[in-house]
């Protein structure tokens, strides 16, 4: 850093044309003059690496802002990431259920599509499948395969972001290892025409933990979702990043042990997991045993909506198990919002986990936090897809690389 407020960390005189979008993205610096305090850059240089900007179809002129001199004069004009020159394509997969979408950069759904896609059935079938969807959603949207910009793919397992491959996903047999992002290129391709779009990669809790965050909670810097469906995971969004863990295995913690599991086989393999006593499909597994028909997280949704009052009670002993263990989650992150999402995320369930969640955690660790329901529902994960693949590809340095490869 500079120790100049507002500098970019290149240091006065060494901010890229991509350092200059990031300020005007993140509206830290939104006119010509913002920008030359911000940098350090001369007035020509600011104008120049701007122009690339233009050229390229990022940036546009706003209205004009306020006159900041005393003595009056032409208002300045304010410069704007232009966030229709290009669209994202985005998915949510499920263990039996997809959803997709096209989207614009500031993450409007502008095509939409959920359907039947067993997981089960393979990673080269389901991301196929993806592939036609996708083409089918670009004609329906009215867009090109030239205006893709990136896909972001949600799944439900940990991913090692590095590679976008999955790592020992408990639910998605067959999937472990496998190029995710060169089969679901080369889908593209077949059914697109779609060559050489970046394809990016993440669990379906970050993603759906970063679309809640930047859509209703910017300000929280420790933002916490839970996502209960047939397993259960965690996304940790902290000072407005999605937190990892070394090689993507954070927030995993359907598969902490409790006592209540302890006769309890998980689909990991393990006795006593949270996921085999707690999740979607652990709830339907005992709606089942007690002559209920449900088969999966998504049936107990259903259950829940019509009142029935069996899945009532185990959803809210659910909700007392979840509680239990966020108990101690609360206490080391100290979150701002802990979200509840997924198909179990409904009063019962909610009201099992704030009973036992204040009542284990320490006050001084609940004193300002709010425990909410998911506001973009279904959407949340295509959401936060789309973000992940806009501040991957405008982000400065691959900012600066592209502009390269586009001549400007």
């Amino acid at each position: 850093m500079t120790g100049q407020p507002g500098r970019t960390g290149r240091g006065a005189g060494q901010a890229s044309a991509g350092d200059l979008l990031e300020l005007v993205r993140s509206r830290r610096a939104v006119t010509r003059g913002a920008l030359q305090q911000a940098t350090g850059l001369s007035r020509a240089t600011v104008g120049q690496r701007l122009d690339r900007l233009f050229r390229a179809g990022w940036l546009r002129e706003g209205a004009g802002g306020p006159v900041d001199s005393p003595l009056g004069g032409r208002p300045s004009i304010t410069l704007e990431f232009d966030d229709e020159h290009a669209v994202v394509l985005a998915a949510d997969l499920d263990t039996r259920h997809a959803r997709a979408a096209v989207l614009s950069l500031s993450g409007e759904i502008l095509a939409e599509h959920s359907g039947t896609l067993v997981v089960e059935d393979g990673p080269d079938t389901v991301l196929g499948e993806l592939g036609r969807w996708f083409a089918e959603l670009l004609e329906k949207s009215g867009h090109g395969v030239a205006a893709v910009c990136g896909v972001g793919l949600a799944v439900p397992g940990p991913v090692d972001t590095e590679t976008g491959r999955v790592v020992q996903p408990p639910i998605m047999p067959g999937w472990d290892g496998y190029d995710i992002r060169g089969r679901l290129a080369r889908a593209l391709t077949e059914h697109a025409d779609a060559a050489g779009v970046p394809v990016l990669v993440d669990n379906d809790a970050n993603l759906m933990a970063y679309g809640e965050q930047r859509t209703a909670y910017p300000d929280c810097s420790a933002f916490v979702l839970v996502k209960v469906s047939t397993g259960i995971g965690a996304g940790v969004v902290v000072d407005g990043s999605v937190f990892r863990g070394i090689d993507g295995g954070a927030g995993d913690i359907g598969h902490i042990r409790v006592p209540e599991g302890a006769g309890a086989l998980c689909r990991c393999g393990s006795y006593g997991c949270l996921a085999a006593v707690a999740s979607g499909g652990a709830v339907a597994r005992r709606l089942a045993e007690a002559g209920v028909p449900a088969a999966s997280g998504s049936d107990v949704r259903d259950l829940l909506a019509a009142g029935h009052p069996e899945a009532v009670g185990l959803a809210r002993e659910a909700g007392r198990r979840v509680g239990d263990v966020l108990a101690t989650v609360v206490t080391l992150l100290n979150p701002g919002v802990l979200m509840i999402a997924g198909d179990l995320a409904g009063t019962p369930f909610l009201t099992g986990v704030r009973e036992l969640l204040y009542q284990r955690a320490l006050p001084r660790s609940t004193a300002h936090l709010e425990v909410v329901t998911a506001r973009l529902g279904d959407r949340a994960a295509l959401v936060g897809a789309g973000a992940m693949v806009v501040e991957h590809l405008y982000a400065p340095e691959r900012a600066e690389e592209r502009l390269r490869a586009l001549g400007v």
